[in-house]
């Protein structure tokens, strides 16, 4: 039987990752990351939530270090982007996020013997983040078959996705989008102006999925 980890922040991609490999991949395990960020609390409390739900154990990671050397609005007092352009990436970077996460949950994979560790990389993302692309997966596989015995496979089923797509597959799945939390901000509700609102917001209504704008936003 195989096991697996999935990065799980709580938003629309993770969750959906989780809904959809859950089984196949065996997964037992969502790491969430704290590094400060705005969305911090939220994002902790969503994602256990999520793990509840699809009966998984969840762990918190703290990297206060990482907001010590993070200068963008993720974290920062500056306003976060309402807008998404060739900017998006720049305004909201994490030094090295995915690499980071990714590579601890190679530890956790190496010493607790799971086989595939799962993110929601995605190919709309993928057009600002360069951590969400398909070469990058492919190269911290490659790393991991020199910096770990075990050798697991990251795997990111959403890679070949925007954000329409995603939603799609979320409502065809019966995935609980409303236990979804997207936003940058990290208020009660979405604020619906942040790019991370902006995209979610806009697969819902693509999808006809606009009995969610109410609850979520």
């Amino acid at each position: 039987m195989t096991n697996g980890i999935i990065l799980l922040s709580g938003g629309l991609d993770s969750l959906v990752s989780l809904g959809l490999s859950k089984e196949q991949y065996g997964i037992s395990l969502a790491l969430t990351f704290d590094y400060g960020q705005k969305s911090v609390k939220k994002e902790i409390e969503t994602s256990k939530i999520i793990c509840d739900y699809y009966k998984i154990e969840h762990k918190i990671i703290k990297l206060d270090w990482l907001r010590e050397i993070t200068h963008t609005a993720l974290v920062s007092k500056d306003m976060l982007p309402e807008k998404i352009d060739e900017n998006s990436a720049k305004n909201v970077w994490v030094p090295n996020r995915n690499g980071l996460f990714l590579n601890i949950a190679g530890a956790f994979a190496d010493g607790e013997n799971y086989d595939y560790i799962i993110i929601g990389a995605n190919k709309e993302e993928a057009e600002n983040f360069p951590d969400n692309t398909k070469d990058f997966i492919e190269r911290i596989n490659s790393e991991f078959e020199f910096s770990t015995q075990k050798c697991p496979k990251v795997v990111a089923p959403l890679l070949n996705c925007d954000k329409n797509d995603i939603v799609k597959l979320a409502l065809e799945h019966s995935i609980p989008l409303q236990l979804v939390f997207s936003c940058y901000a990290g208020n009660e509700k979405h604020c619906g102006k942040c790019e991370s609102c902006i995209r979610l917001k806009n697969a819902l209504i693509a999808n006809n999925a606009t009995n969610y704008l109410k609850e979520l936003f």
